[in-house]
């Protein structure tokens, strides 16, 4: 039996109720349409529960996903997180941009996709799972790629690896950087550029992804639009219509490559990637790719990671729930509490949102770059040990961190990729980072 996942109206139903609840609402009576219907309130934390469901409860939770992603949110909410570029009336200021340009994106595009290699194999793994993994095998505290080699049978038992990502992003048998949707959503970014010519908007992101991308490789909020888009929904209807991920991080992880085609201009990078954002996601979810676009602008500026973390947060609204998150990890990493002492502190934060949410998942992001502003290996691997989105965070972290330039990145990291991304995306498989970061400066460069 096909049980896609991030589809099945039995499981969408009671994240659609946490949603509701999380910005506030009164959903007492759909929580009860749902369980005099056999449903259950707890949220799955994989994309699909194993079973499907009798019909009756399919149509019910459907109703239910409906109208709980259709109520209107409180006005204060709205109030705080405005997420529409003009309403959010943001002016973070520009920076210069040093010299050498063109390695620190080469840098950005080869630390963005070892971050997601070294986090691919133990996605949905919680941070304990990943840590008896890492001990295992002689690789604690993380610093670099997974193995099996040496790996307890027992502990191997308790914690599978990632069905897909076992056979291509292990230790040993990595051959290129295998395909991943964190790596597919900066390449299209990238061409969403190159074909608006200044003038991007949502339907174009919609039309691109149409053309492009394959339905199977996208998930959560995107899936949904998707879906949404194919069912004859415009693109600003696809975004919510019975959406229950619009606070999760997957507008973030699209974000980067308008900050690297910005350099220096972390709101133009934001504005762009807000226009991108709201084809899936609203709110808190927006506001992630705001920062991620901001923070990356000024990173590959050569204004270094701090800098980078105070730009993408002056890209965000100053109340908003991820302004919070984004000032937690800051705190956090200027403390003098240990790496695990932090990572206890964002769990009890954020430990009750789903590993994919947008919040905690931020504030790991900003902990790990700033704490391994000159430590690439420890940046990223603290990245991974926080245990939530650990290839997406990894990503987001290895972008941050490799926007020094090629010379922060091990070498021992870089080999096994061997500059070469293998991808469905239609013309772009084995396509070479080198190549992608080309086309990223000659779109700088034409907007400067």
């Amino acid at each position: 039996m096909l049980r896609l996942s991030w589809t099945q109206p039995e499981d969408l139903a009671a994240h659609a109720l946490v949603a509701a609840r999380l910005d506030g609402l009164d959903v007492s009576a759909l929580e009860d349409q749902l369980v005099a219907a056999g449903g259950s309130l707890t949220a799955p934390v994989s994309g699909a529960t194993r079973d499907r469901a009798d019909e009756g409860l399919r149509a019910t939770a459907a109703r239910v996903t409906e109208a709980a992603t259709a109520l209107p949110r409180p006005a204060s909410l709205l109030e705080r997180e405005p997420d529409a570029w003009a309403s959010m009336a943001l002016e973070p200021p520009t920076v210069p941009v040093a010299d050498g340009l063109d390695d620190r994106l080469r840098g950005a595009w080869l630390g963005r996709a070892i971050g997601c290699l070294v986090g691919k194999p133990v996605e949905k793994i919680p941070r304990d799972g990943i840590r008896a993994i890492a001990q295992s095998t002689g690789r604690w505290p993380v610093r670099g790629y997974f193995t099996e080699q040496g790996l307890d049978p027992e502990i191997a038992a308790r914690w599978p690896w990632n069905r897909r990502s076992r056979p291509t992003s292990l230790d040993g048998v990595i051959d290129g950087m295998p395909e991943d949707d964190d790596l597919n959503f900066a390449i299209l970014a990238l061409v969403a550029q190159e074909r608006a010519a200044g003038e991007l908007t949502t339907s174009a992101i919609a039309q691109l992804w149409l053309d492009q991308l394959p339905a199977g490789r996208v998930f959560t909020a995107e899936r949904i639009a998707y879906r949404n888009l194919l069912s004859g929904d415009e693109p600003d209807v696809a975004a919510v219509r019975g959406n229950p991920f619009v606070d999760w991080i997957g507008a973030l992880i699209r974000a980067d490559a308008y900050g690297w085609a910005h350099p220096g201009d972390p709101a133009a990078a934001a504005e762009l990637a807000v226009t991108d954002a709201r084809l899936t996601h609203r709110r808190a979810g927006v506001h992630g790719a705001a920062f991620m676009a901001g923070a990356a602008a000024v990173a590959v500026a050569g204004a270094g990671v701090e800098a980078a973390v105070e730009a993408g947060l002056g890209c965000v609204p100053s109340g908003s729930r991820l302004a919070d998150a984004v000032r937690l990890g800051q705190s956090l990493a200027a403390s003098d509490r240990d790496d695990e002492a932090c990572l206890d502190e964002l769990h009890r934060a954020y430990g009750h949102l789903h590993w994919v949410h947008v919040l905690g998942n931020t504030a790991l992001l900003v902990l790990a770059a700033l704490r391994g502003r000159d430590d690439f290996a420890r940046g990223v691997g603290l990245a991974v040990a926080g245990g939530w989105d650990t290839d997406s965070v990894g990503a987001s972290v290895g972008g941050l961190l490799g926007a020094a330039g090629t010379a922060a990145i091990p070498a021992d990291l870089a080999a096994p990729i061997r500059g070469v991304y293998r991808t469905t995306l239609a013309g772009f498989d084995g396509v070479r980072f080198d190549d992608l970061a080309a086309r990223t400066l000659a779109l700088a460069e034409a907007g400067s």
